[in-house]
């Protein structure tokens, strides 16, 4: 008999937001638990901008939170929780190596290319780019950045490198960001279900794999 085909999920995200690392390492631990109930979900990361007016070239980091947060103590203690909350999560951010807020179009349609080759490769791209950006304090604007880090997550470097040289996919990623802000969301990580919104944040994976299986439960009943 064949199988059902996977469930969908969308995870709207940017790769400076350190929720989204955390809700990525969540949502991988609540998907071993639903693969244990046998559910098969495709992941699919789609674009979103929390600093969408950023230059391209970025900006000094402390000085950028020190302006968005009222002083350089408050970005400091907000970092603090931040990385306690990957402690708990099993990731180590590396607040003091990091030195540029950068624009995220670029690794935006890195992210996206990758996806139009498979999941897999689209899903190791965005770790490359959370770990460089959060634990190696790397600037994810530079192209020859993300280049390197398509080549690190398996992909071809020069081929990634090329792609980003191009231009492509500026436009469709501005416009999946507006989209998103249209139909009012505000907040990342957002997880939908089928095309069904079902939370924003970083949940534990317990409190994910429980979210999903409720959708997942409504949407079979609407169905039946």
């Amino acid at each position: 008999m064949d199988q059902p085909r996977p469930s969908r999920i969308d995870v709207v995200s940017d790769a400076i937001c350190p929720w989204c690392w955390i809700g990525k390492r969540n949502l991988e631990g609540a998907l071993a638990l639903l693969a244990a109930e046998g559910e098969r979900f495709e992941v699919h990361w789609r674009a979103f901008q929390l600093n969408p007016d950023m230059p391209v070239e970025g900006v000094d980091r402390a000085s950028y939170r020190a302006a968005k947060f009222g002083s350089e103590a408050r970005g400091r203690e907000l970092d603090a929780q931040v990385a306690a909350a990957g402690r708990a999560a099993g990731l180590e951010f590396r607040h003091d190596l990091m030195q540029r807020t950068p624009n995220t179009i670029a690794a935006h349609r890195l992210i996206h290319w990758a996806g139009e080759r498979s999941l897999a490769q689209q899903s190791a791209v965005k770790e490359a780019i959370f770990r460089a950006y959060f634990q190696e304090g790397r600037d994810i604007g530079q192209l020859e950045v993300l280049a390197a880090l398509a080549g690190e997550a398996g992909l071809d470097a020069e081929a990634a490198a090329a792609f980003l040289a191009s231009g492509e996919g500026v436009e469709e990623i501005r416009a999946e960001d507006a989209g998103f802000r249209q139909m009012g969301l505000s907040g990342v990580p957002t997880f939908a279900l089928d095309g069904h919104v079902l939370f924003s944040g970083a949940m534990p994976a317990e409190r994910i794999a429980e979210a999903i299986r409720r959708g997942l439960a409504i949407l079979r009943q609407q169905a039946a």
